[in-house]
This record gives structure tokens, C-alpha cells and sequence, in this order.
């Protein structure tokens, strides 16, 4: 794949990104973030002028997909709008206009179309019911975590030890350094349930059950879009030539290209060591403090997956769709 066959993917994806028109200062600020991190990754330096060009609406899907002739790399760019719309739950009907719109510019049917979109469903139906319903918890607060987390349901017995916690923290980023190094353009979409389930379980270890809503505003209080999150994780994978499985291939393999990739193990490593300090310090952490700590812990977490690499490896080795359905249901 050439450089401009990648820039008109991510071009594809930007759009996908801001498609429903609801993205905040904060998640825009993000996307802003991982364009410029990726230009200086992969010497893009055009990449931050597409990001801007597509919030200004200066360039259209048209001139994107002009771009893509190989019809391998125009199925994975429809997918990874897809994954991108998808990644923070239902589509909205703009989005769904949006893809219906790509569609057809990309001149891909049915045929081409319905098996990836089936998957992709089955996931967010599976991810929807991940996590139990708890009582209601109210809309968080523009101060701070605390006021939406104070109306939390309490569950009794809180029983697993630091040591415990801090295990099953380790498991879960294991598993998404995994998920992140497959092959297959939706695969990257289970990384963001299985946080939620991990800071889910936390809050229950710690005497606190909460329900997917607060969990997905503690997540992004804590400075980890989910929008963002995916489009970084689909960016360095594009950029590293590990995607994805268009028209019935497999575009790279997980090997050398991997190196230095699987940046969901240090974001899901630092964001469950938030939660347990924020659960178990009694839910007092505003807005700023839980980011500066989850800055503070990025960098360990970086220099960690690093050395589990190699366990980050094999776990993706063994990873079929079957397992990661089962996973995300919590099986």
C-alpha cells in the first residue's frame, strides 16, 4: 500500500469519526493529538492538514475514495468507517448516512459487504450486554468524576486483594495488546468493552457496581476517547502494514510490524490502575487529577508492554473471532 492509498484511508476514517457532528473540544483535541503523533510516527506531515481539512469539512468522501483503486483497499477503508462509527455503541442516523453514502462511492455491494457488517454488529450486540445493568447513575458532572460516582450502587463484600487486582489488571492489557495486533479490521473493537469490563469489575472488587454509562464517562474523564482510542489503534496498524482482512486476505502479518505497536496494553494497564486508586480512595478524584494520573502512569505502562511483548505476541497467535465474542460476554 502506497503513502497516498494511506492517507486516503485515514482520510476515510477522520470523516467517519466526525460523521454524527457530537464530538466534544475534548475527543476533537484527541483526534488533533494522534494525527500529529502519527505524521511524526510515519514522516506524514500532510496528516494534521487532513485532519484539519476534514473537521472544516474542506474535504469530501469523493475525493478520499478517488484515491483507493485497488477494490482490497477500498473494502478496508469501508471498514474501517465502520469500526469507527461503531467503536462507542449504536450508529446514529447520520452516521448510517454517512456509510450508506461511502457505500456507494466506493462502489462495494452487498456481496462484498454483509459478512463484515455482520460481525461488526454482532459485536456491539455483544458488548451492549457485557456488563450487568446496575441502578441508574447520574449524569456526570462537568467538575468532576465524583458527583456522578457518589450515586453509585453499593454491592456487598468487596474481596479481591491489591495483589488480585493488579493481576487482573495485567490480564486485561495483556489481552488487549493482543487484540490490537490481529489482523482483522474489527477485532481492535473489542479492546474498548473489555476496559469497560475491566473497570466494571474494580468498582465491584472495591464495593461499587456500576452500569456501561458511567463506565464509558469514568473512561473518557480519564482521558481515553473512545473514538480517538480506535483511530489511533487502526492509525498504527495501517501505518505498520498489520491490517487487516479485506476481501478474504490478510494484509500483513503479525511479526516484526508489530514491534512497538501494541500501545493498548499500556492505555488499558493505565487506566485500570486509575480505577483501582480512584474506587479505592473513595470515588474523590475530580476530572484533572484522574487525567494527570493517567498521564503519569501512561509512561510506566509503555515501558512494561515493551517487556511483554513476546506474551502480547502469542496470546494474539491463539486468538479467533469465537474467543473474542466469548470474551467480551464475559464466557
Amino acid at each position: 500500500m502506497t503513502l497516498d492509498q494511506q492517507k486516503s484511508i485515514l482520510t476515510i476514517a477522520l470523516l467517519a469519526a466526525f460523521a454524527d457532528g457530537h464530538k466534544d473540544d475534548t475527543e476533537r483535541d484527541e483526534i488533533r493529538r494522534i494525527a500529529q503523533s502519527l505524521a511524526s510516527d510515519a514522516g506524514m506531515a500532510d496528516l494534521p492538514r487532513i485532519y484539519q481539512d476534514v473537521l472544516l469539512k474542506r474535504t469530501t468522501v469523493q475525493s478520499a475514495v478517488a484515491g483507493l483503486a485497488d477494490p482490497m483497499h477500498r473494502q478496508l477503508a469501508y471498514e474501517m468507517a465502520v469500526c469507527v462509527c461503531d467503536v462507542d455503541g449504536r450508529q446514529s442516523p447520520a452516521e448510517r448516512e454517512f456509510l450508506t453514502n461511502l457505500k456507494s462511492a466506493l462502489q462495494l455491494g452487498a456481496p462484498q459487504t454483509a459478512a463484515f457488517e455482520h460481525e461488526a454488529d454482532a459485536l456491539v450486540d455483544v458488548a451492549e450486554t457485557a456488563v450487568p445493568v446496575a441502578a441508574p447513575v447520574a449524569p456526570m458532572a462537568g467538575a468532576g468524576v465524583a458527583v456522578a460516582a457518589a450515586a453509585a450502587t453499593p454491592t456487598a463484600g468487596a474481596s479481591a486483594s491489591s495483589a488480585e487486582l493488579d493481576q487482573s489488571i495485567l490480564n486485561y492489557a495483556l489481552l488487549n495488546g493482543a487484540l490490537e495486533l490481529l489482523p482483522q479490521s474489527w477485532a481492535s473493537m473489542a479492546i474498548i468493552p473489555m476496559q469497560v469490563k475491566m473497570v466494571y469489575s474494580i468498582g465491584k472488587a472495591h464495593g461499587v457496581e456500576l452500569d456501561q454509562g458511567h463506565i464509558k464517562e469514568f473512561i473518557a474523564a480519564a482521558g481515553v476517547g473512545m473514538t480517538s482510542q480506535y483511530l489511533e489503534q487502526f492509525g498504527r496498524k495501517l501505518l505498520g502494514g498489520l491490517l487487516g482482512k479485506a476481501a478474504g486476505k490478510t494484509i500483513g502479518r503479525i511479526g516484526g510490524a508489530a514491534t512497538g505497536m501494541a500501545f493498548s496494553f499500556a492505555t488499558t494497564y493505565a487506566l485500570g490502575q486509575v480505577a483501582k486508586r480512584y474506587y479505592a480512595g473513595g470515588r474523590v478524584m475530580s476530572t484533572a487529577m484522574l487525567r494527570e494520573t493517567f498521564q503519569n502512569l501512561l509512561g510506566p505502562a509503555k515501558q512494561m508492554q515493551t517487556q511483554y511483548l513476546p506474551q502480547i505476541q502469542q496470546k494474539a497467535a491463539t486468538l479467533d473471532a469465537g474467543q473474542i465474542m466469548a470474551m467480551v460476554r464475559g464466557r
